[in-house]
């Protein structure tokens, strides 16, 4: 009866830690006054450490969006701004605020694949990179969430973060990726300039929400 009742316990315990992370939309939209200043206005650009349009948000994968805030979080990518409001989250935060994001997808869907053949270069660049073997043939369904869509999304902002992985030795400015930095080290800044303005170009979920900052 004693080993019954400790493993009644214990599983009571594993299931109040798990519904502790559970994602909650409704919780989510009232955590994000920190991000609609730059992520809820349509054409914002940011600065730092070049000037470029913060990326959209709305309809990107919850758990991609979660990653990369414990990533900012930890340091593991160095964004002064962001670092310091990924620290001032929680992870039951960032799990709410991720699913407040993800489920404000653009539809349609992406299609499936994408429709027409890139130009000679960008496909070769692409197959030399592989990134439609993590982030899908339309490169807008990773194989896991934790990955990001990228199809759609501003190209100047993919430049600048592809470009962060290759960065090294700086406090303020670099990404810690181990896949991301051997691929984007194959490629001069004008190649991943080139990749990242075609798959700006491609049919997205993602897209920039206005929200208002009264609520």
């Amino acid at each position: 009866m004693k080993k019954l009742l400790q493993i009644s316990l214990a599983l009571v315990t594993a299931f109040v830690a798990f519904g502790a992370q559970a994602q909650d939309v409704k919780a989510g939209e009232k955590k994000v006054a920190m991000c609609i200043g730059c992520h809820g206005i349509v054409g914002y650009q940011a600065s730092f450490p070049e000037i470029h349009k913060v990326p959209m948000i709305a309809g990107q994968n919850a758990k991609y969006i979660v990653s990369a805030l414990q990533a900012y979080a930890k340091g593991d990518r160095k964004h002064p701004t962001m670092r310091g409001i990924a620290g001032s989250l929680s992870e039951q935060d960032m799990n709410d605020v991720a699913a407040f994001y993800e489920q404000q997808a653009k539809l349609p869907a992406a299609p499936k694949a994408i429709d027409s053949a890139p130009p000679a270069n960008v496909a070769e660049l692409l197959t030399k990179g592989a990134c439609m073997s993590c982030h899908g043939a339309n490169l807008s369904t990773p194989i896991d969430p934790s990955y990001p869509k990228l199809a759609g999304q501003h190209g100047d902002y993919l430049s600048v973060a592809l470009k962060s992985y290759k960065t090294e030795h700086n406090s303020n400015v670099g990404r810690s990726n181990g896949v991301m930095a051997g691929q984007v080290k194959q490629f001069s800044n004008a190649e991943l300039k080139a990749i990242a303005a075609y798959i700006s170009t491609l049919p997205s979920e993602l897209a920039t929400v206005p929200q208002s900052k009264f609520r």
